[in-house]
């Protein structure tokens, strides 16, 4: 099975699951950060979940403490901190890695666009 979807010309509209960003997925250190998504693969056993993600601009705290995400910009841009580590810029074009165990901060200064994978 192939799944395909062009992740970065879905309308914000079209994304399914609308909330605010909220624990165990991470804490809003200010007011609140409105979130869209849309789950694109769960593994049968549960432990990768791949998808496409926007968010609102705001500060929010994160812990990775029994997951990892890998993340692909799409659009907007964001820093982000690691607890006691530097700050990374992070925006269109860029990939990241939040390993299993990363702690720090999220400043989201532009609404962002993912295509993200959860990894447990």
């Amino acid at each position: 099975m192939t799944i395909s979807v062009n992740a970065g010309s879905l309308p914000s509209d079209e994304l399914e699951d609308r909330k605010d960003l909220a624990p165990p997925t991470a804490t809003p250190l200010g007011g609140p950060m409105r979130t869209r998504s849309r789950r694109i693969f769960t593994s049968d056993d549960g432990r990768i979940v791949s998808g496409t993600w926007e968010c609102e601009p705001g500060d929010s705290a994160w812990d990775f403490a029994d997951r990892g995400e890998v993340i692909h910009v799409l659009s907007g841009r964001m820093t982000c901190e690691e607890k006691g580590g530097a700050k990374t810029e992070v925006g269109p074009g860029t990939t990241a890695v939040f390993p299993i165990g990363w702690q720090g901060t999220w400043t989201i200064h532009e609404t962002l666009r993912k295509v993200f994978v959860i990894y447990t």
